[in-house]
């Protein structure tokens, strides 16, 4: 079957995050609102139509989460990721953050130490503070060509006997790096060396652009299964985010067992019956949308690159491989933070993330979400070209 992405349903007044938000975030609501991290993409009719199904049966009790659920989750992760899982290693969480948040409780107490990798999404630094623990930054570097690697000498100092958990994002956001084998056993031989658990936040998964591939942290070897929680779902897959359902899984028994020890005194519950049947029909029939829609993701990427190489000395794409999510290095055009917010807001009327709220290592950088329909992407870049020109104009 042959999907459209040319056009999207109107979001204002329905209740959208990313819309209403607008007049907080930017002080107007004369922006194209590109900072959450959820598509302005319709969900697909295959998985609306499992809704419908189900609205049929007029009473929503207390259910339990079925474990064809689960099996789906299984089977795709299989196929597409080569990487076997069983019911009993996962567990239905409300979100990544809230199983980052248990991870923390289950395998760190106050005053231990927490790496992250910077820049990274913002809810990993305040995981951690909040919960008394002490963050380590393990600064990402850049090579001549603008992509993101780990710096192993660098986390190498920063480790100690206080140190118990590194949370992985895994494609990574913002840079939209995917980490290679190489890359991954490198951290994982630090970790096992230095009884590091690795919490992988793998939600960007299956949001992979050819030739790349994504490689699961627990697929490794037996030793990384021994040290891995694993967060996956299909929230930004199937722009599902407002279903509040994704799942951790841990292969290891004690691992698990630790982690449920907290989890359990939480009581996550069982998600809701629609977020459950929209979970199941996602992972059983959104493979051919899936490849789709990432054609369409790449097309819009490409129709920005194609800006940002008009203006080589203001602007430069850091190059992407997974995600929807595009890593402005905007430092070329000499503003402060505060002034590059503005140029976006006011002269190209773009709301974007600012990249220093991904860490200090952030300065001088925007995240911009292009995950929305072709002709939604033809008027942002429009915006975007036209602001760039009037400043290199007036810039000189």
């Amino acid at each position: 079957m042959k999907y459209s992405f040319k056009t999207s349903s109107y979001r204002e007044d329905s209740n959208a995050l990313k819309y209403d938000l607008r007049e907080q975030l930017f002080a107007t609501n004369d922006v194209e609102p590109l900072w959450v991290a959820d598509m302005d993409i319709d969900m697909p009719d295959f998985i609306l139509d499992s809704l419908r199904d189900r609205l049929k049966h007029p009473i929503f009790g207390y259910e339990e989460v079925p474990n064809s659920l689960y099996k789906s989750q299984i089977n795709w992760i299989k196929k597409e990721h080569n990487l076997d899982f069983k019911v009993e290693n996962i567990l239905y969480s409300p979100s990544v953050i809230a199983s980052i948040n248990m991870a923390i409780k289950a395998f760190t107490k106050e005053g231990d130490k927490v790496i992250v990798q910077t820049p990274v999404y913002p809810p990993f630094f305040q995981t951690v503070l909040n919960q008394n623990r002490i963050l380590v930054k393990n600064q990402l570097k850049k090579d001549s060509f603008g992509k993101y690697k780990f710096d192993i000498d660098d986390l190498l100092s920063k480790i100690d006997k206080d140190t118990k958990l590194l949370l992985l994002c895994s494609p990574h956001n913002p840079v939209g790096r995917v980490w290679k084998r190489d890359e991954l056993e490198q951290i994982l031989d630090i970790c096992l060396k230095n009884n590091i658990i690795v919490f992988s936040d793998e939600i960007h998964s299956d949001l992979v652009y050819k030739p790349n591939k994504h490689i699961p942290f627990s697929s490794l070897n037996d030793k990384a299964k021994e040290i891995t929680i694993t967060a996956m779902g299909v929230g930004k897959t199937f722009n599902m985010a407002g279903f509040s359902i994704s799942t951790v899984l841990i292969q290891d028994k004690k691992l698990r067992d630790k982690f449920k020890h907290i989890y359990t005194k939480t009581h996550f519950g069982n998600g809701t019956i629609l977020s459950c049947v929209a979970f199941e029909t996602a992972y059983r029939d959104g493979k051919e949308w899936l490849e789709q829609l990432k054609v369409h993701l790449k097309s819009n990427f490409l129709m920005l690159e194609n800006i940002c190489e008009k203006y080589p000395k203001l602007i430069k794409l850091t190059p992407i491989e997974a995600t929807y999510l595009a890593w402005l290095d905007c430092n070329g055009m000499r503003l402060t933070n505060k002034k590059l917010r503005r140029f976006f807001i006011e002269e190209a009327k773009l709301g974007l993330s600012s990249g220093l709220s991904f860490g200090r290592e952030g300065s001088g950088f925007m995240r911009l979400n292009f995950a929305v329909s072709s002709d939604r992407m033809l008027k942002i870049v429009k915006q975007l070209d036209i602001a760039l020109d009037r400043f290199r104009k007036v810039d000189g």
